[in-house]
């Protein structure tokens, strides 16, 4: 059976994140649902990510197998058409090789956490961002973020429901930078803990209200405590913007 790669963008605001529920709509099964009325039988859809209830993607990866040959733009077109009225839509859609794995193959992953620091509170953007009324110190949370780089046990950072079998990772990037008043908390790495990304801009949060330094943030990670970790910051304001593969 033909394997497909999907690229795919969502508003998770009304979503319970990527994984299908018994009792509330998510990701997988409005994908699953509009594949299912033009492609019959009941399609499998699998996530890059399984990003939580009110978390965003521009660029989440899923595979599905399809009966039947498809053009990547008329999957795409079709899809799109049968999503009309959700807030998920289909970017891209390829034909892929018979044992790709969006999740297993995937080799980088690149979250954004957009944080409005304004004392007004968001219009246009509510339900899309972490609205902070105090002033942010970002430069202190450039610096402190770089002290979490690397490969560490990152249990002070995982949640307690996290079903990873080690809580050790490599963290590549982690970029803090303003413009006007949002700042974005770019982060990268090969894989993530469950609320991993949140966790970690929470408690960079912190340091940048001036109520931890680069050193508490740092004792915190080297503690390995999920008690140390600081506030966790809301899903609204994390997106999941891109997955690389070989």
């Amino acid at each position: 059976m033909p394997r497909y790669k999907l690229t795919i963008e969502y508003d998770g605001s009304p979503l319970s994140g990527w994984q299908r529920q018994e009792n509330a709509p998510s990701v997988q099964q409005t994908l699953e649902e509009a594949l299912s009325r033009f492609a019959g039988a009941k399609p499998v859809v699998h996530g890059a990510g399984r990003t939580d209830a009110g978390v965003h993607a521009t660029g989440q990866v899923a595979h599905v197998d399809l009966e039947g040959e498809w053009v990547g733009w008329k999957l795409r077109e079709a899809l799109n058409a049968h999503l009309a009225g959700t807030t998920v839509a289909v970017l891209q859609a390829e034909a892929a090789a018979a044992d790709f794995d969006a999740r297993r193959h995937a080799v980088h992953r690149t979250y954004v956490y957009r944080i409005l620091n304004r004392r007004a509170q968001p219009t246009l953007d509510r339900g899309r961002v972490w609205h902070v009324k105090r002033p942010l110190d970002v430069e202190a949370m450039r610096e402190a973020a770089q002290g979490l780089l690397g490969r560490h046990d990152f249990s002070t950072f995982r949640d307690a429901q996290c079903q990873a079998k080690s809580p050790v990772r490599t963290l590549e990037r982690f970029e803090a930078t303003r413009s006007g008043d949002e700042i974005r908390c770019e982060v990268g790495a090969r894989s993530f803990l469950h609320r991993q990304v949140r966790s970690m801009v929470g408690s960079l949060v912190e340091v940048g209200l001036g109520k931890w330094s680069a050193a508490d943030l740092r004792a915190a990670l080297d503690a390995a405590d999920r008690a140390r970790c600081g506030p966790v910051a809301p899903s609204s304001g994390l997106y999941l913007v891109e997955i690389d593969y070989p």
